[in-house]
C-alpha cells in the first residue's frame, strides 16, 4: 500500500451527515446510545454463554462469535462518526482509512458466512437430531467459524489492494460516515474498471450463494417441521429458528438493499441510512432479539442480572456501614 500511483492525496475528509447541520448533536447522541448499548448487549451474551457450561452448544459457540462480529460492526465505524459530529475531526489519513475499508468489508463479508453456518447448525438440529452431536461436534464448529473469517479476510484483498493503489486527485471528501469502497472509487481519478469487474463476478459468490444456502436450510427445516405431529413440538423448533431468521431478514434486506442500488445522489442518502441500519441498529437488536427469544440464554442472562445486583447492593451496603 506504500506505492500509491503518485496519489497527490494524503488523507480524506468524511462529511457524514452534512445534510443535516443542526442536527449534529442529536445525532451524536443517538449513536453514542446505540455504540454504548450495542457493546454492553454483545459483551453480556459472551460473558454470560462462557460463564454458563450448560450454554456450550454449537449454536451459543455461533452466537458468540456473532456478537464478537458485532462489536467490530460498530467499533471499526461509530467511534469515527462520533468524532465527526462532535469534534468536526472530519479528516482521516490514506492508511488509516484503507484500513476501515477493509476490516468493514470483513465484517460484511465474515457475517454473511456466520448467518449461513448458524442456519447450517438449525437445520441439523431440527432435520436430523439424532446426529446432531455427531455431526456438530466441536472440531466441526472451530473449522465453520475459522472458515467463515478466514474467506472473509482473503476474499477483499485484491479490491483493497486497487484502491489503495489509486490515484485520488481531484476530491477527498467521502460523501459517507467511513470510508466505505463504492464512495472511494467515486473519488478516484485512476481507471477503476478491475475493481468493478471483480465486485460484479464476487458479488454474487459473497451474497448470493450464502443466502441461497441459508434458504435452502429453512426450506428443509420448515419442511421438516410441518410434519411434526405435535403442536408443542413445531412451536419449539420454530422457536429455536426464529431468532436467527430474524436476523438474516434484517441483515440481507439492508445490505442487498445497499449494494444493489443505483449510483445517483439519492441513492447515497439511502445507502447512508441502510448501513446506518446494519452497521448500528442490527448490532444493537441482535443482543435483544436472541436474549428474548431463547429460553435459555434468557433465564441465563437473568441470573447473571440478579447476580450482579447483589454483588453491587452488598458492596453498597459495606460502604454505608463503614461510613
Amino acid at each position: 500500500m506504500e506505492n500509491r500511483n503518485h496519489s497527490e492525496v494524503t488523507e480524506f475528509i468524511i462529511l457524514g451527515f452534512f445534510e443535516f447541520p443542526e442536527m449534529q448533536l442529536l445525532y451524536f447522541f443517538m449513536f453514542l446510545i446505540i455504540y454504548l448499548m450495542s457493546l454492553t448487549g454483545n459483551l453480556l451474551i459472551i460473558i454470560t454463554v462462557c460463564a454458563n457450561p450448560h450454554l456450550h452448544s454449537p449454536m451459543f459457540f455461533f452466537l458468540i462469535n456473532l456478537s464478537f462480529l458485532e462489536i467490530c460492526y460498530v467499533t471499526i465505524t461509530v467511534p469515527k462518526l462520533l468524532a465527526v459530529l462532535i469534534a468536526q475531526n472530519k479528516t482521516i489519513s490514506f492508511m488509516p482509512c484503507m484500513i476501515q475499508m477493509y476490516l468493514f468489508l470483513v465484517c460484511t463479508n465474515a457475517e454473511f458466512n456466520l448467518l449461513t453456518a448458524m442456519a447450517y447448525d438449525r437445520y441439523v438440529a431440527i432435520c436430523k437430531p439424532l446426529h446432531y452431536t455427531i455431526i456438530m461436534n466441536k472440531k466441526v464448529c472451530i473449522i465453520l467459524a475459522i472458515a467463515s473469517w478466514t474467506i472473509a479476510f482473503l476474499n477483499l484483498v485484491p479490491q483493497v489492494t486497487l484502491i489503495s493503489h489509486s490515484s485520488f486527485c481531484s476530491s477527498s471528501e467521502i460523501n459517507h460516515f467511513f470510508c466505505d469502497l463504492t464512495a472511494l472509487m467515486t473519488l478516484s481519478c485512476s481507471e477503476t474498471s478491475e475493481i468493478e469487474t471483480i465486485n460484479y463476478i464476487e458479488g454474487p459468490i459473497v451474497g448470493s450463494i450464502p443466502f441461497t444456502l441459508t434458504i435452502i436450510s429453512y426450506v428443509y427445516i420448515i419442511s421438516a417441521v410441518l410434519k411434526f405431529q405435535s403442536a408443542k413440538g413445531r412451536q419449539k423448533a420454530f422457536s429455536t429458528c426464529s431468532s436467527h431468521l430474524t436476523v438474516v431478514l434484517l441483515f440481507y434486506g439492508t445490505t442487498f438493499g445497499v449494494y444493489l442500488r443505483v449510483n445517483n445522489v439519492d441513492s447515497f442518502h439511502l445507502n447512508k441510512l441502510l448501513t446506518v441500519v446494519y452497521i448500528t441498529v442490527i448490532p444493537l437488536l441482535n443482543p435483544l432479539i436472541y436474549s428474548l427469544r431463547n429460553k435459555d440464554l434468557k433465564e441465563a442472562l437473568w441470573k447473571a442480572t440478579r447476580r450482579a445486583e447483589n454483588f453491587f447492593s452488598s458492596r453498597i451496603n459495606k460502604t454505608l456501614q463503614l461510613m
